[in-house]
């Protein structure tokens, strides 16, 4: 599967391969850890400490970046190149010989290796690099959509423009393959004269030219920022955007899931809320690289791992289930990951699109999340001119747009959170499938939903809460002020004890996909009150 997620065939010729390896090499530590956490400015833009402080988001070793003499050293050994850096994993990506790379282990700060080629790893990755140590007035906007307006009717996004909420102030970071033409493109004209265009990195060739390689990136950008009057909206027409480019189109191999998760990394840095990425990553050129279904647990590959740190730092990660309902059939890495919101691809009719990826994930769990028009999706092409692609590359940036929309509407909110009152608009929310996850959102009912949490805040603050009810993996037990602890009990509905354990505010909610399904009792107890909470498991 070619990773740029556009629905298209390729013909290739295996290449022969020689021993060189492609690799990724943990660190045992990091320097200044406590006096950048203490001084984060040092280490992170004022805008993502704003964020982080906005969300509840705890600043901590994963933002101090990696120890820069490390790299050096690494740098410096025989036959050994090195294409890019992990501080969410304390880690760099090496390419050389299986001999070099292993000499690698003999320097005293080299705690770890893990190959791309899993057949050479002595043990299998447990999913931890565990060397670490570490209300506003309505205005009513208006639109005319133009070939726009299915795809942004069927999620019930022009609601939230009607309420004003476009994108205005959201920063969102798209990861792609290319941008060719963007500067000049008359569908990003607005974008560009008003200064949403903050900023453009190409992590490939490290320079900010991202004005090349694949027309792909061009395109899902504009299904959210395009503009073009009375032809075409994207669904956060006034966002603001950085432009990365990851994805080389000249090969299929692991470093662009590191470079990848480097792009997560700076967007982190620079205060960005939500991440749009149109990849994915399953098959290599390579075959001894490939991700396979096994290994698409949400923890084992090194994008699925990056994606699940981008959620507990505070960004909505949205990307693309992957093409190969065909082929593979199951959705790619990192939608496989739990704190990615995965977008599969309906068509005009909100219908299941034929290519898109299924779920479930090889743990069980429901993936996609949900789904967008993906099939016959307009798109603004390099000439300025709308166009219509297939391809769940293009369902994600809808949703993407749309959620960076709503997020507006309450921007204090977690993004977990918010993902979960998405699928909870969502059609099949409470009767999801292998094809379509939860379905289609209506983000006017998500809007409602997320407005209902300000009329409960002084509820949530004075009373225990859990969520989400339906359950499916997770129960999150919320907390009211003044209390960091608490005991959970899972009863039967016959009232026999299931799970005791102890929660905290920082470590808030258990595992409960082993129960089967059914009705429970969820009791909170803590400061000699108890309250009870009827559950449901799905």
């Amino acid at each position: 599967m070619k990773k740029l997620l556009l629905f298209f065939f390729l013909l290739f010729t295996i290449p022969m391969f020689s021993q060189v390896q492609d690799a990724w090499v943990f660190f045992a530590d990091k320097e200044n850890v406590a006096t950048s956490i203490a001084n984060p400015i040092t280490i992170l833009t004022q805008d993502a400490i704003d964020r982080k402080a906005m969300t509840g988001i705890t600043i901590d070793a994963r933002d101090v970046p990696v120890n820069e003499n490390y790299i050096a050293q690494i740098k410096a050994q025989t036959g050994i190149t090195v294409y890019a850096k992990s501080k969410w994993m304390n880690c760099v990506y090496v390419r050389g010989t299986q001999s070099n790379i292993d000499n690698l282990l003999n320097l005293p700060f080299v705690t770890q290796v893990e190959y791309a080629d899993k057949n050479l790893n002595l043990l299998p990755f447990d999913g931890t690099a565990t060397t670490n140590k570490f209300q506003i007035e309505n205005t009513k906007t208006v639109y005319n959509y133009g070939d726009a307006a299915n795809q942004i009717q069927m999620l019930n996004g022009q609601y939230l423009h009607e309420q004003d909420f476009t994108g205005t102030g959201i920063k969102i970071a798209v990861l792609d393959a290319g941008f060719p033409s963007f500067s000049t493109n008359p569908g990003f004209a607005n974008m560009i004269a008003d200064g949403r265009l903050l900023g453009t990195y190409n992590f490939i060739d490290r320079i900010t030219d991202v004005e090349m390689y694949s027309t792909h990136g061009t395109k899902t950008t504009s299904d959210i920022g395009g503009f073009l009057e009375n032809q075409f909206v994207g669904t956060a027409p006034e966002a603001s955007f950085y432009l990365f480019l990851t994805e080389d189109i000249s090969q299929e191999n692991p470093v662009e899931e590191a470079w990848w998760v480097e792009a997560l990394e700076r967007a982190d840095s620079l205060g960005v809320r939500v991440v749009n990425t149109s990849l994915g990553y399953q098959d290599f050129d390579n075959p001894n690289y490939d991700h396979t279904y096994q290994d698409l647990d949400g923890q084992t590959t090194f994008s699925a791992r990056g994606g699940n740190i981008a959620l507990e730092k505070g960004m909505l990660l949205v990307t693309s289930a992957g093409n190969d309902g065909a082929g593979f059939m199951y959705v790619g890495t990192p939608g496989d990951a739990p704190g990615v919101f995965t977008v599969g691809a309906v068509d005009e009719n909100g219908d299941y699109a034929w290519f898109s990826s299924i779920g479930p994930t090889v743990d069980g769990r429901i993936k996609p999340d949900v789904m967008a028009q993906g099939a016959s999706a307009a798109v603004i092409g390099t000439d300025g001119q709308v166009t219509f692609n297939n391809g769940t590359s293009f369902s994600s940036p809808i949703m993407a747009g749309a959620a960076a929309c709503l997020w507006q509407s309450r921007p204090q909110t977690p993004p977990a959170q918010l993902m979960q009152i998405v699928r909870e608009s969502a059609s099949l929310y409470n009767s999801p499938t292998n094809e379509m996850g939860y379905g289609i959102p209506n983000f006017e009912d998500a809007y409602n939903s997320l407005q209902q949490l300000g009329v409960e805040e002084q509820t949530l603050k004075d009373y225990f809460a859990v969520y989400p009810n339906p359950v499916k993996d997770k129960l999150y037990v919320s907390f009211p002020q003044n209390t960091d602890k608490a005991i959970l009990i899972i009863y039967s509905i016959l009232g026999k004890k299931i799970v005791e354990t102890e929660v905290t505010f920082q470590q808030n909610f258990i595992s409960v996909s082993s129960l089967q399904k059914g009705v429970y009792i969820a009791s909170v107890r803590a400061n000699n009150k108890n309250v009870n909470f009827k559950i449901v498991k799905n």
